[in-house]
C-alpha cells in the first residue's frame, strides 16, 4: 500500500555520535526519514580531521556529506544544567545513539540504565570499539586498529606483502550498517513488546562477521588461510590486467568454464581453448601464472574500455578499472550519487542511499546543519519549553 510518508516518518533519533561510525549510522535512519537531532558543542566541536574547504563554522566535506538530513541542538554536556536537557530530549526520543569510549555516557548520567526509568520504550545504540563489557572494553579504538585485531588486515594483499588495511575507514561503515540494522529491528520489535532495549555493539565484532569464510576456513584446517591478492579458490583465471595506455588495467573473473572458453576465443589464443589442462578450473588454478601472462599479452595491446566492452560481450565479466574521479566526472550512476544544495558550498556531491522503495518515498537530500542550528525549534518541538526556560538555559550557558 502506497504512503507518502518514508519509512520512519515520525521516528525521533538523538545522536550523540561523533567523527563518523554513529554519524553514519544515523544518517542511514534520516535518508529514511527519522526526525535525527545531533546532540553537540562549541567546546567539543566535532572537527576531527583536514578538508579541501572548511567554512565559518568548521564544517568539512566529510561532515556535511555524513550528516545531511539532520538538525543540531548545541548542548554543553558538562554543565549541569545541559545534561539536564539533553536527559529530557531523551525521555522525548525513540532511538539514542552514541559511539563515546564505553563508560562515558554512563558517567555523564546519560547511560541506559538511567534514562530508561523515564523512557522504558528507548532504544539505546552503544557503538564502541570493542563493546561495553568484557576485557577489551577500555581498549582504545581506531579504525588502523581494529582491521589489524580482527585480522582483517593479514588476509588482504598477497603473500608476502606488509600486513593491508582497507581504505576508507572500513570499520566506521561495517560498524554503522550493522547498528542500523539491529535499529530497525528494535523498533519492530518495540511494537508487540512495548519496551526498550540497550543495543551494546563492539566494531571489532562487527568486522570479524564480514569475513565469516575465513574464520570458518581456519577452524577447519587449522592453518590461516592464503593471502589471495586478486585472485580466487572459486574463479580462475581472475585478475586485474594491464591494459594499453598509462596505468590503465581492466578486472577479469571467469565464474566457471563456459566462461573460460569465451575468454579463451575473444582472447584468439588458439593455445588457451585448445589446452586440456586449462579445461577445467583446478586445472587453471595450477597454471594461473601462465595463463595471466597469454591474458595480458592481449589486454596490454588494447585500451581497457575496449578489452571491457569485448570481454563483456562474449559473456566474460569485466570491467575497466576508474578512478573515483572517473566515477564524479563521468556520466553520473543511479542511485549512487547525487547533488545536493548546500548553502555553504552551493551546490555539492552526495552520496545516495543505494535504495529505491516502491510502496514509499525517501525524503529529499537536506544540507548538514551548522552547529546549533536547531536548539530552540528542537527544544519547542520535542520539550514544548517556552522560549523563557530557553532563555534561563542559554543564559547559564548551558546551550553552547
Amino acid at each position: 500500500m502506497k504512503t507518502d510518508a518514508p519509512p520512519l516518518s515520525g521516528v525521533r533519533v538523538l545522536d550523540f555520535g561523533h567523527v563518523l561510525a554513529a554519524p553514519f549510522c544515523t544518517r542511514l535512519l534520516a535518508d529514511l526519514g527519522a526526525d535525527v537531532v545531533r546532540v553537540e558543542s562549541s567546546r567539543h566541536p566535532d572537527f576531527p580531521w583536514p578538508s579541501s574547504y572548511r567554512h565559518s563554522d568548521g564544517r568539512h566535506a566529510s561532515y556535511l556529506n555524513t550528516n545531511r538530513n539532520k538538525r543540531s541542538v548545541a548542548i554543553d554536556l558538562k554543565h549541569p544544567a545541559g545534561r539536564d536537557v539533553a536527559r529530557r530530549l531523551a525521555a522525548a526520543a525513540d532511538v539514542v545513539v552514541e559511539n563515546f569510549s564505553a563508560g562515558v555516557m554512563t558517567r555523564l548520567g546519560l547511560g541506559y540504565e538511567t534514562l530508561k526509568e523515564t523512557n522504558p520504550r528507548l532504544i539505546f545504540a552503544s557503538m564502541s570499539g570493542y563493546g561495553n563489557s568484557g576485557p577489551r572494553r577500555d581498549w582504545t579504538s581506531m579504525n588502523m586498529n581494529l582491521q589489524g585485531y580482527a585480522g582483517l588486515m593479514q588476509v588482504t594483499g598477497a603473500e608476502g606483502d606488509p600486513p593491508t588495511a582497507i581504505s576508507n575507514s572500513w570499520n566506521d561503515y561495517i560498524g554503522g550498517l550493522h547498528t542500523g540494522y539491529a535499529i530497525i529491528g528494535a523498533l519492530t520489535e518495540r511494537q508487540s513488546t512495548g519496551q526498550g532495549v540497550h543495543l551494546d555493539i563492539g566494531q571489532f565484532e562487527c568486522s570479524v562477521s564480514m569475513i565469516a569464510p575465513l574464520l570458518l576456513f581456519s577452524a577447519v584446517k587449522q592453518r590461516n588461510p592464503e593471502r589471495m591478492g586478486n585472485r580466487s579458490t572459486r574463479s580462475a583465471p581472475q585478475g586485474v590486467y594491464r591494459c594499453a595506455g598509462e596505468d590503465e588495467w581492466c578486472a577479469v573473473s571467469v565464474r566457471d568454464d563456459g566462461q573460460w572458453r569465451a575468454l579463451a576465443a575473444a582472447v584468439a589464443d588458439a593455445g588457451l581453448a585448445d589446452e586440456t589442462r586449462f579445461a577445467t578450473l583446478p586445472g587453471r588454478m595450477r597454471h594461473h601464472d601462465e595463463i595471466d601472462e597469454r591474458i595480458e599479452a592481449w589486454t596490454s595491446r588494447l585500451p581497457g574500455d575496449e578489452v571491457e566492452a569485448r570481454l563483456k560481450q562474449a559473456g566474460v565479466s569485466a570491467a575497466r578499472m576508474r578512478r573515483v574521479r572517473d566515477l564524479v566526472e563521468g556520466e553520473e550512476p543511479s542511485g549512487a550519487y547525487r547533488r545536493m544544495t548546500e548553502p555553504r558550498v552551493g551546490s555539492m556531491l552526495t552520496t545516495a542511499l543505494p535504495v529505491e522503495l516502491s510502496e514509499s518515498p525517501l525524503p529529499p537530500a537536506s544540507p548538514a546543519p551548522a552547529l546549533g542550528q536547531h536548539t530552540r525549534e528542537v527544544l519547542r518541538e520535542w520539550l514544548d519549553l517556552p522560549d523563557g526556560e530557553w532563555a534561563a538555559l542559554d543564559g547559564q550557558g548551558a546551550l553552547v
